[in-house]
């Protein structure tokens, strides 16, 4: 018997294992290397004053969201009524970090839909997003009060993902010893 008829059914086979995996994986639980690692450093002027300066260390004391957005994102406009209830609700503060946008377009967007950060920092080139890992906004870090990343999220928040995984994980870090 010729078994190197086989080679190419065995392939398909496993190709289709591999894709058939794929599928079932969920697309926002992209793994990141700076998960249980702190806050890549960065230094950006605040979006609605560029006199202030946004920091890393800005985001100690207490568990951070850090929600990377941009007007120019539509997934950015689904998910501002989930951060605005989120901010709403209290338990940790969001920063936010507009990501490669016009500093009054940002202004324009916040005034009309609700400003659900404590800060904005203005990335305009995106520089810090890099340093990151984003991919694309939005983007999600749940940080803890030592400013280390414990969660990210990728693509738009739905409320069920705000009870599901943000408010469990938030109260736990709010739980935890300083």
């Amino acid at each position: 018997m010729n078994w190197s008829r086989f080679v190419p059914l065995l392939v398909l086979v496993l190709l289709v294992a591999a894709l058939w995996r794929g599928l079932g994986r969920d697309p926002t639980l992209v793994p990141s290397p700076l998960i249980g690692r702190t806050a890549p450093a960065f230094d950006l002027p605040a979006l609605h004053d560029a006199t202030v300066r946004v920091r890393t260390t800005d985001l100690v004391g207490q568990p951070t969201l850090v929600n990377v957005w941009g007007t120019w994102c539509v997934g950015c406009r689904a998910e501002h009524a989930v951060l605005l209830d989120l901010a709403r609700r209290g338990g940790a503060r969001i920063v936010g970090l507009d990501w490669k946008d016009d500093r009054e377009a940002a202004r324009a967007w916040l005034r009309e839909l609700g400003d659900p950060y404590a800060v904005v920092a203005f990335d305009a080139e995106g520089r810090v997003g890099i340093d990151w890992g984003v991919y694309g906004a939005p983007e999600t870090f749940v940080l803890d009060r030592h400013g280390v990343i414990r969660y990210k999220h990728v693509g738009p928040l739905t409320a069920e993902d705000a009870a599901r995984v943000l408010a469990p994980l938030l109260r736990q870090l709010a739980e935890e010893a300083p």
